[in-house]
C-alpha cells in the first residue's frame, strides 16, 4: 500500500470510484481508495439504479446528460459492463402543474440539445402498450433514459482507474484523519497510514461517521426504502423487446422493466428512518426485513396505471438504507473550515449523477473550482444551525415528498423555524410569511391572515396581489426591508485597506464615509460573488455580500493571509438591518435625526454613523430597490426597537413593511442582478457589466483569471426583457428563472430572474442571451410555451438613475 498520494478517496461505492476514476483522467495517478469492506458495500449494491437525464436545475441536467452518455464509453474503455439498459423513458403528467413541469423541461432540452420531447397516446402506447393512458394530460419521451447495473458501473470506474494508475484498497476501514501543519493529510488505517494532500469523503451511509474523524458534523439522516420485483409477466416475456421504463411521478411509484418482469419502487408517507445515532460499523450487504404495507398506497397507484402489476406475483423485495441531506441534494466540495478535506455525501439518484459528481469533484480538487455553477450542492449552503432535529425533520419531508414537484419560490416548513432574530414575533404579528435564507427566518410578504401560507405552482399565486401593494407603497411612499440576511463582516488593522484591495477587485474606497461595489473573482475568471465595502475609519471596513454564501466565500477569505494585526470578522450574527426606500424614505428617516440627510450632506454611496431615535445605527446611502434610500445596520440587541421606530415613522408618510418577494420586483424592474442568479462563477465580468469594477493596474485574487477572460468576447450578455402583458396574462404566469429564451426558432439563452413589474407595468426578466440585443425580439418559454418578449434597451424604471441619487 502507497504511504504517499494526491488524495485519498475513503468509500468505494459508485461515487467514490467515480471520483477515483475522473481524478486520474484529469491527470492525477498518484491517489488511493480505500473501503472498508468490498466495493459496492453499503447502499451502492442494491439501488435500483435508473438513469435519467432531466431535472429541474439545468447545470444538474447538464452532469446527469454527461453520466448518462458516459457509461457506453467507459465500457468501452474498461472492457467491464456496465449493465446498460437504455429503451427510454416515458413521463406522465395527471396534474397542471406537472404538465408545465414537463413543458418546461422539453424547452431546457431543446436549448441544450437533449434528447426529451413530447409525444402522443397513441405512440405512447406503442412505446409501452402495459400503461392505461386515462387522466394523463400531457406525455414527454426521453429515448436514452433507462437504468444500468450497480456492480458493473462501480467495477467499471474501479478498472478505468486502476488502469490509469490508482490503487484500490478493500476490506481496510479508515480509523483516523489527521491534517498536519503543513497542510497535508496522514489518513490511519489498520494496514498502515498514509500521507494525502486532499482527502475526499465519499464514505455513503458512514459519511457521518468519517467526517467526525475530521471534527466535522454533517447534516446527514439514513432511511429505508423498499422496491419490490414481479415475477414474469406473461405480456413481457412475449415482446421481443423491452419496454421504457415510467416516470408517474404523480402518483409517487418509479416503475420500469426487471428480466421478464417489473420493478416497482416508491417514497411513501410513512417513512421510517435508520441509525439515527449513527450507522452500524459492521453493517455491509444487510437488507431490513420487508414491509410492503408502508407503501400499499404507492402500489395500488401503479396498479391502477399498470394493471398487470396487480396479477403479477412479487419476485423479491429490496428494503435497504440510503442517506439523505436535509434538501436531498448531495453535501459537495471543500469543507470551507479545513484545508483539502473534500465532501461528496448524502447523494439520492446516484447512477443519474455518478459520472458528472465524479467529473465536478476532480475539477474541483484540481483546478480550485467547478466547470459549472454548483451552489445548489455546495456543503456550504449548510452551517451550524443545520443541526440533528432540524436535519431530520428536513429529510422526513423530502423522503415523503420525493417527487412532489419543487416549484419557484416555494418554502418548506419541515424543521422551522431554527434561526430567528428579535423582531421575528412582531413581524409574525402583522401576518408575515416567512422564507428560509441559511437557517434565518425572513419575511417574504406581509398581510396574511392567521394560518394563511403560501400557495405553491408555476402561476401566479396567492401571493401576486399583496406583493404588488408593498411595491406600489414603496414607490410611492416608503417602505421598510428587512436586510438582516446579508453577510456582514467587519476588517480593521493598519493593513485592512491592503487586504481587502488584495481580495477584491475594484479598488477600495479612499475617503472615510465613501462605499463601493465590488465583485470577487473566481479561479476561472469569473464572478464569485459581489459586494459592497465601506470605509468607516482610517483603518476600518464594513463589507456586505450575500447571506446565504458567507460560508462559500470563506474559501476566497481564507486564501490571503491577513497581515499582522488586523482582523476580518463576520458580523452577520451580532448586527441587523433594515432598508428604508421609496421618495418618502429622506422625510420619514430624517423625523428621527438631527443628521442631515439630504444629498449636499448626505450624498449617493456615503454613509456614517447616525442615530435614529437614539438607536445608533450605520446608514448607507444605497438600496437595492433602485430608489432612494438608506441601508440601516444595527446591534441586534436594539433591532426591534429599531423596527418599532422606523413602523411609527413610516406611518406618518404612508410607508410600512416590504418583504423580499417585492424587493425581487423591484430589483428586476431596475435591472439589477443577484448574486446566485446573475452572478456566479460561471459568469465572466464583461458578461454581467461589472468588467468595469474590475482595477487591472492592481493584484488582487485570482487575478492572472480574470486577465485572461477579460481579453475574450463576452460569449454572452446579460439583458432585460419585457414580456408580452396579453400572453403572460393570459397564461397568469411570470417567468421566475431558468426558462428558456428563443430567437426564430434557435435557442438563444436562458433566464435567470423574473418577476412582475408592478409599479411599471409589465412582466420583466433578466436573462443571457447571444446573438441578440435591445429592440430584438425573442421568445421567452413560460410554463414551456413561447410567450413574445422584446430586449429592453434600458430598465423601464428610472433608466438615468435619477431617484437613486435624489
Amino acid at each position: 500500500m502507497r504511504t504517499r498520494a494526491q488524495a485519498v478517496v475513503i468509500g468505494g461505492g459508485v461515487i467514490g470510484c467515480s471520483i477515483l476514476y475522473h481524478l486520474t483522467k484529469l491527470g492525477w495517478t498518484d491517489v488511493v481508495l480505500l473501503e472498508r469492506d468490498e466495493l459496492t458495500s453499503g447502499s451502492t449494491w442494491h439501488a435500483a439504479a435508473n438513469i435519467h437525464g432531466l431535472h429541474d436545475s439545468t447545470n444538474i441536467s447538464r452532469i446527469q446528460h454527461y453520466t448518462m452518455n458516459l457509461y457506453r464509453s467507459l465500457e468501452a474503455e474498461t472492457g467491464q459492463s456496465c449493465g446498460v439498459f437504455q429503451p427510454g423513458s416515458l413521463y406522465l403528467a395527471q396534474t397542471e402543474a406537472r404538465e408545465h413541469q414537463l413543458r418546461l423541461q422539453a424547452a431546457k432540452a431543446k436549448l441544450y440539445g437533449m434528447n426529451f420531447h413530447e409525444v402522443s397516446r397513441a405512440e405512447a402506447e406503442r412505446l409501452h402498450p402495459l400503461v392505461n393512458y386515462d387522466g394523463i394530460r400531457c406525455i414527454m419521451w426521453e429515448p436514452d433514459g433507462g437504468n444500468v447495473d450497480p456492480s458493473g458501473v462501480t467495477n467499471a470506474y474501479a478498472a478505468g482507474a486502476r488502469q490509469n494508475g490508482a490503487e484500490i484498497i478493500r476490506f481496510c476501514p479508515v480509523t483516523g484523519t489527521e491534517q498536519q501543519p503543513d497542510g497535508t493529510w496522514i489518513v490511519r488505517t489498520a494496514k498502515g497510514d498514509i500521507r494525502a494532500e486532499w482527502v475526499v469523503n465519499a464514505a455513503g451511509l458512514w459519511g457521518r461517521e468519517v467526517a467526525a474523524l475530521a471534527g466535522v458534523t454533517l447534516p446527514l439522516q439514513p432511511t429505508e426504502h423498499q422496491y419490490f420485483v414481479t415475477e414474469t409477466i406473461a405480456e413481457i416475456d412475449a415482446l421481443d423487446r423491452r419496454l421504457p421504463s415510467v416516470a408517474d411521478r404523480d402518483g409517487e411509484y418509479y416503475l420500469r422493466q426487471e428480466g421478464k418482469g417489473l420493478l416497482v419502487g416508491a417514497y411513501e408517507k410513512d417513512l421510517r428512518f435508520w441509525a439515527e445515532d449513527g450507522t452500524p460499523q459492521g453493517f455491509g450487504h444487510e437488507l431490513f426485513a420487508d414491509d410492503l404495507e408502508r407503501i400499499e398506497d404507492n402500489m395500488m397507484r401503479a396498479i391502477a396505471r399498470v394493471p398487470v402489476v396487480g396479477t403479477a406475483g412479487i419476485k423479491r423485495v429490496i428494503n435497504g438504507p440510503m442517506i439523505w441531506s436535509p434538501d436531498s441534494n448531495v453535501l459537495f466540495g471543500p469543507v470551507p473550515e479545513l484545508s483539502n478535506y473534500f465532501c461528496c455525501n448524502g447523494i439520492i439518484p446516484g447512477f443519474s449523477q455518478s459520472g458528472g459528481m465524479g467529473l465536478l469533484a476532480a475539477d474541483w480538487i484540481i483546478t480550485g473550482e467547478t466547470r459549472y455553477d454548483m451552489f445548489a450542492w455546495d456543503v456550504a449552503r449548510f452551517g451550524h444551525w443545520a443541526d440533528a432535529a432540524f436535519t431530520k425533520a428536513r429529510v422526513g419531508d423530502q423522503y415523503a415528498n420525493r417527487f412532489k414537484i419543487h416549484f419557484p419560490n416555494e418554502e418548506r416548513a419541515a424543521g422551522r423555524p431554527i434561526r430567528t432574530r428579535p423582531v421575528y414575533g412582531a413581524q409574525n404579528a402583522l401576518g408575515a410569511v416567512f422564507g428560509l435564507n441559511y437557517g434565518w427566518e425572513h419575511p417574504l410578504w406581509y398581510g396574511a391572515e392567521p394560518g394563511v401560507q403560501d400557495t405553491d405552482g408555476f402561476t401566479r399565486q396567492n401571493w401576486w396581489e399583496p406583493v404588488g401593494a408593498e411595491c406600489h407603497m414603496l414607490r410611492e411612499h416608503a417602505g421598510i426591508i428587512d436586510i438582516s440576511n446579508f453577510a456582514k463582516y467587519l476588517c480593521r488593522g493598519p493593513g485592512a485597506e491592503d487586504w481587502l484591495n488584495a481580495v477584491f477587485a475594484n479598488r477600495m474606497p479612499r475617503a472615510v464615509g465613501r462605499s463601493c461595489l465590488t465583485p470577487l473573482i473566481g479561479k476561472r475568471g469569473g464572478i464569485a460573488g459581489d459586494f459592497t465595502v465601506t470605509r468607516l475609519g482610517e483603518e476600518e471596513f464594513w463589507v456586505i455580500g450575500s447571506g446565504m454564501a458567507e460560508r462559500y466565500h470563506q474559501r476566497f477569505f481564507k486564501e490571503v493571509p491577513l497581515p499582522e494585526g488586523t482582523t476580518f470578522e463576520s458580523r452577520t450574527e451580532a448586527m441587523c438591518g433594515f432598508n428604508v426606500a421609496g421618495p418618502k424614505s429622506r422625510e420619514m428617516l430624517q423625523r428621527l435625526t438631527n443628521t442631515s440627510l439630504a444629498t449636499a450632506d448626505f450624498p449617493f454611496m456615503a454613509s456614517r454613523w447616525i442615530e435614529l431615535s437614539g438607536i445608533r445605527v450605520l446608514a448607507l446611502r444605497v438600496s437595492f430597490t433602485g430608489d432612494l434610500g438608506w441601508e440601516l445596520h444595527c446591534e441586534t440587541a436594539d433591532q426591534a426597537r429599531l423596527w418599532e421606530v422606523l413602523l411609527q415613522a413610516g406611518q406618518q408618510v404612508g410607508a410600512g413593511p416590504v418583504g423580499s418577494r417585492a424587493l425581487m420586483s423591484l430589483r428586476v424592474e431596475k435591472g439589477y442582478g443577484s448574486w446566485s442568479r446573475e452572478y456566479s462563477p460561471e459568469y465572466w465580468p464583461q458578461e454581467v457589466g461589472l468588467d468595469r469594477l474590475c482595477k487591472m493596474d492592481k493584484d488582487f485574487l485570482n487575478k492572472g483569471a480574470v486577465t485572461a477572460t477579460l481579453a475574450k468576447e463576452p460569449r454572452e450578455t446579460l439583458v432585460l426583457l419585457a414580456l408580452d402583458a396579453a400572453e403572460t396574462d393570459a397564461s397568469n404566469a411570470d417567468a421566475t428563472g431558468g426558462e428558456p429564451i428563443f430567437k426564430d426558432g434557435q435557442g438563444i439563452g436562458r433566464v435567470t430572474s423574473g418577476a412582475y413589474g408592478y409599479t411599471v407595468g409589465m412582466s420583466v426578466a433578466l436573462g443571457y442571451v447571444k446573438d441578440a440585443g435591445p429592440g430584438d425580439q425573442v421568445e421567452v418559454m413560460v410554463l414551456g410555451r413561447p410567450h413574445r418578449a422584446v430586449i429592453l434597451h434600458e430598465p423601464p424604471f428610472d433608466p438615468k438613475g435619477a431617484r437613486l441619487r435624489a
